[in-house]
């Protein structure tokens, strides 16, 4: 297959996800959601939205002609090694290697199998010779590839780094985003940064766990532009354990902090919060927020303010935008 026959292939996948998707593999849907209560409809539908969004011709033509991978060596073997924390997290990456034209082996997460096994079925579909450059695998036991991409924790991050330490990798581990508050949000701000909190139930890289706030803000602000997701949270059972395990921690300690009923704010100057809390750190020098930035770079997946990334736009990256701002294609085509 050439480029543009693979860019093809990625365009009638958007094409797919735009027709009467939902309706068409509900029962695939409902699987999913049966095999990880947090992969709800409602969630799902959020990231088959994104994906419908950005897989058009011109928006992956733009994307990937300015790379010139036209004469790469197909032969070569990549292996992924997925995430599961939200729907469909590894397809950014199967979508790369794939439209460089090579064979890609994969380890699913237990926790997101079900959706990826849909979308490569629905790509071997659209072109059967996609069959011949995918390859699932239970266990990790494949070492005669050429590059591996891994996102996971970062305890299996430094197996990894240590099983393939003679092959060209990139190795995702733990990070998180953040949000700085100047305090001149709009409500329409406000309200994106509900979603750049709670969406997928806060559990990817790209949502916010930690606040910047300005001294003396009104954290109601927050509260407010949070109530939209007290249904999607409160009927939700196993966030809702997290929250009430959560909140039963901090009275056992006697640590301050504040509550809507789903969502506990608590004043820490640590970086990751537990599903069902968010963190925040009062600040009085913007310069303050610069050094913790830069201690802190390692973990930092996004930054949401009205000067980086928009409120609102977390979980809505463009194909160019890749995760730990490593270039995936640039990677590939090293190998």
């Amino acid at each position: 297959m050439n480029l543009n026959e693979r860019i093809n292939v990625f365009s009638k996948l958007g094409d797919i996800l735009r027709e009467d998707f939902f309706g068409k593999y509900s029962d695939v849907i409902l699987k999913a959601e049966l095999n990880n209560p947090f992969f709800t409809s409602c969630q799902i539908r959020k990231s088959i939205d994104y994906w419908s969004e950005h897989l058009v011709f011109d928006n992956l033509e733009s994307w990937i002609k300015p790379y010139n991978i036209n004469n790469l060596k197909t032969r070569k073997k990549v292996l992924l090694i997925m995430a599961g924390n939200i729907p469909l997290v590894g397809l950014h990456d199967l979508l790369c290697v794939l439209i460089c034209g090579y064979k890609v082996v994969i380890k699913m997460s237990s926790k997101d199998n079900i959706l990826i096994t849909m979308f490569l079925d629905i790509l071997c579909s659209i072109d059967v010779r996609l069959k011949n450059s995918i390859k699932l695998i239970e266990d990790i036991n494949e070492k005669k590839i050429d590059a591996l991409i891994c996102t996971g924790n970062d305890n299996t991050a430094k197996y990894f780094e240590y099983y393939f330490r003679d092959v060209k990798k990139i190795i995702r581990n733990n990070r998180t985003s953040i949000a700085i508050i100047d305090g001149l949000e709009s409500s329409e701000q406000l309200n994106g940064l509900s979603n750049d909190i709670l969406s997928y139930f806060g559990l990817g890289c790209r949502n916010v766990s930690k606040l910047f706030i300005p001294k003396d803000y009104d954290l109601n602000n927050i509260f407010n532009a949070l109530y939209h997701y007290n249904e999607t949270c409160m009927n939700h059972q196993k966030y809702m354990n997290n929250y009430d395990y959560n909140r039963s921690i901090l009275l056992m300690g006697s640590q301050k902090f504040l509550d809507n009923s789903f969502l506990l704010l608590k004043n820490d100057s640590s970086l990751f919060s537990p599903v069902s809390m968010l963190y925040y750190e009062y600040y009085s020098n913007p310069e303050n927020i610069s050094e913790y930035i830069s201690s802190h770079s390692d973990k930092i997946q996004c930054i949401i303010s009205s000067k980086d990334i928009l409120f609102g736009e977390s979980q809505n990256p463009n194909l160019w935008s890749y995760a730990d701002n490593i270039d995936t294609i640039d990677f590939l085509r090293s190998i």
